[in-house]
Order: structure tokens, then sequence, then C-alpha cells
């Protein structure tokens, strides 16, 4: 029994160093070793490794729960994973022709996937060209489209669709998103236009009934730096350019007007707008775009709320309820020229207590000559013959404000005037 049992140990032992030595050689692309191992039939080809993996390239799970302290930094691969990964194509070709199993997933992705994410097209191409599936799904539910999320990725994308990958293949997983979503979503202009190309849905919905227009509305800002993306810009015109539906509205009754307005996103609005976009659609709240952009502007350091606000007027939303008027100077305070956009949508609107209580004292201070003419223009005096007559015109205009008095043959302040360009004070 002794001896039997140092045998077992010794054959562990060496059975655990051959499988280092094999792990060491396909990390440094030593494809000789490797292909010494392998024909010495002492290893299987499909060994599991466990490897470093911080950036989780070779893992993919199921979306869960985790403790808040705990990071996975390691994952089990194949030595396809790993020299994929890796982009050592030598040491890849000698697995492959010692029949290594091509769309195996110990930790939840294919080599395809992972030479996706690492936007390797040399290993994409010898993968697909040894029969590697190119629709399967990795254990989150992404097939190796959705993998392709860099610029450098686009390439890897071209391959795979020219292959015979599925364009419209929605991810098995909760959000339901096409590679056309995940273009959108990224901000790639490059894939959505390929994809579009190649037969992609341009009104295809994820599992919210989102569109890749809305996704990319809602995409295009950067909340943490406040920036705007004009990748995703682009996107969103490229899509209308592809006939989107501009009114097509998610689960929530949102547009992707909605998504605009609340990133108080005014080039996008003004695109939007332009192509037909309906400025008092509401959700499924009664919010119209108006709404969202009102709930914004007081943490939109990046926006400008006064353009926000004239696009929707000037494309005839309705004007705020008077007696809820305190609720703008609510959130406008520090904004004076969005407050005289909204105040000069009236003929007339009187200021209430509610309205000294909206706005901050320093606000008072620091904007006190606008704040002097908004309260004296809204007593109980009437407003200018001038302001009266642009009420008179828009009325009559309403939602072609925007269309037809660029066309009036006046002076191009006067045209800014009746717009509802804001002048700095009320009159």
């Amino acid at each position: 029994m002794g001896t039997n049992a140092g045998q077992r140990c010794t054959r562990t032992l060496s059975n655990q160093l051959l499988k280092d030595t094999l792990l060491q050689a396909l990390q440094a692309n030593d494809y000789l070793t490797v292909e010494s191992i392998l024909d010495e039939g002492n290893m299987d080809v499909d060994t599991i490794f466990e490897v470093e993996d911080e950036g989780l390239v070779l893992a993919s799970y199921k979306s869960g729960y985790w403790l808040p302290s705990f990071k996975l930094t390691a994952s089990w691969a194949t030595g396809l994973h790993i020299t994929v990964m890796l982009g050592h194509l030598e040491s890849l070709q000698v697995l492959l022709d010692h029949k290594a199993s091509i769309n195996s997933k110990p930790n939840g992705k294919t080599p395809l996937h992972v030479a996706c994410e690492v936007a390797n097209l040399d290993c994409v191409k010898i993968l697909i060209a040894h029969g590697a599936k190119l629709n399967v799904f990795s254990v989150s539910g992404h097939t190796p489209l959705h993998y392709c999320k860099t610029k450098e990725s686009v390439r890897c994308a071209k391959e795979l669709i020219w292959s015979g990958a599925d364009v419209n293949l929605q991810s098995d997983n909760q959000a339901q998103e096409t590679p056309l979503h995940t273009a959108a979503r990224i901000g790639i202009p490059e894939l959505v236009g390929f994809y579009v190309k190649h037969g992609a849905i341009v009104d295809s919905v994820n599992s919210t009934l989102e569109t890749p227009l809305s996704t990319a509305a809602y995409w295009a800002l950067n909340i943490k730096e406040q920036r705007y993306s004009s990748k995703h810009h682009l996107i969103c015109r490229m899509l209308l350019d592809y006939n989107a539906n501009v009114n097509f509205r998610d689960i929530d009754r949102k547009s992707p007007l909605h998504k605009a307005a609340w990133n108080c996103d005014h080039i996008l609005m003004h695109m939007m707008l332009e192509a037909g976009a309906q400025a008092t659609t509401m959700d499924v709240n009664g919010c119209a775009p108006q709404q969202y952009v009102l709930k914004v502007t007081s943490v939109r350091a990046a926006g400008q709320p006064e353009v926000c606000y004239q696009l929707l007027l000037n494309h005839g939303a309705a004007r705020i309820y008077p007696p809820q008027f305190h609720k703008v100077l609510q959130e406008c305070h520090s904004y004076p020229r969005a407050v005289e956009v909204m105040v000069n949508a009236y003929e007339h609107i009187r200021a209430t207590y509610k309205w000294n209580k909206a706005i901050p004292q320093d606000d008072l201070e620091r904007h006190q000559a606008f704040y002097e003419s908004l309260f004296e223009v809204c007593s109980n005096s009437p407003r200018s013959l001038m302001h009266l007559a642009r009420c008179a015109i828009r009325s009559v205009l309403w939602k072609r404000c925007h269309r037809v008095i660029p066309q009036l043959p006046l002076p191009t302040t006067l045209k800014k005037y009746l717009l509802l360009e804001p002048q700095g004070r009320l009159y």
C-alpha cells in the first residue's frame, strides 16, 4: 500500500509539473515545447488551467449578486483561450492541429468570444476557418458580435458578418440586445453603418422596447464627466437617415426625444424635432419632454437648458400651467436665460408669493438686474406692445414657428426675438 501510494504521489507530481510546463509554454508562445508535450500524449489538448485574469477577458457570468468586497481575479481556460487572449498564433495553430475543442467554454466564453473581446482579427479568422460557431452564446448570453465593442474590433465584426453571423440575434439575457443596440450604446458609428448595410433592423427592440436610436440618445451623455459624445450624435443622425422611427416609444412610453431631453442635449433634441419628433408626447407618468428638461436643468452643468426650452416651444410644446410656474423657478433659478425663454412664451403671467420663495437669495443677488425685470413685467401692468405682437404671431404659427419664422422677410434680430432668443432681461 505504501509503495502504491508513493507511486500515485509521484505520478500526480509529475503530471502537475508537466501541466505547469505546458502552461508556461503557452504563455510564452513556445510552440515547439507545446507541440512536443502534446505529441508525447501525456497531456490532454483540452486541459483546463486556472490563470490570472483580472479583467475577466476569459470569463463570463450570469448576472447576480456579489459581495461588495469580492473581486474575481482568475479564470479557467483551455490552451486555446490562453493563446487567443495573448495573440500567440503559432501555439494556437499547434493546438488546432491536435484537434483542440474549438467551442469549449470552461469559464463561460468560447475562444471566439475571447478573440472578439481582445479584437484579434487573425485569431478570429483562424477560429472561423476551423469551424468555430458564429452565433454561440456565452454564459452571460452574448454572441461574438456582442463582444465587438471597440473601434479596434470593427474588423472582427465584419469578418463575423461576412462569414454568416446573425446581425439581428438578440442577447440571451435580460437585456435582449441586438448587436446594433450594443454599437449604439457604446458609440461606434462604423459598426452601426456596417450592421445596417448588412441587414440589421433599424427599429429592432430590446427587452424594454428601446430601439437603437433611443439607446444612442440616452448614452450620448457621460454623466460622470458631464460631457456629450459626438459619436453618439453621429449615430443618431445615421439612424434617422436610415429611417429610424423618431417617435417609437419604449415600455415606459418614452420616445427618443424624452431621452435627449433627460440629458438636456439640445443638439439631439434639435435633430429629432427636425426629423418629426412630437414635442407634446407624454410618457407613462404623463411627462412631456419639457418636463424632463425641467427635472434635470439644475444638474446638467454641460447643458444649455434655454436652448432646449426654445426648441420645444418653437415646435409646439405646451407651456407650463401658470399657477405651477414657481416650479420652473425652483429648477432654473441659476439659469436666468432659461427663465426668460419660459416667461416670454406667455402674453402675461403674474408673479405669486411662491416665486420669491423659489429663488435663493444668493441667486437673486447674483442676477439682480434680471430678476428685477422679471418681477416688474410680471406685476399687474401689461407687457410691452412688441411682446404682445410676438405672442400673437406665435399663437397663429404655433408648432410651425421653427419653420415659418426663419422665412419671414424680417431682420435677423426680429426673427430671433420671435423665436424667444433670450436678451438678458425682460421688457
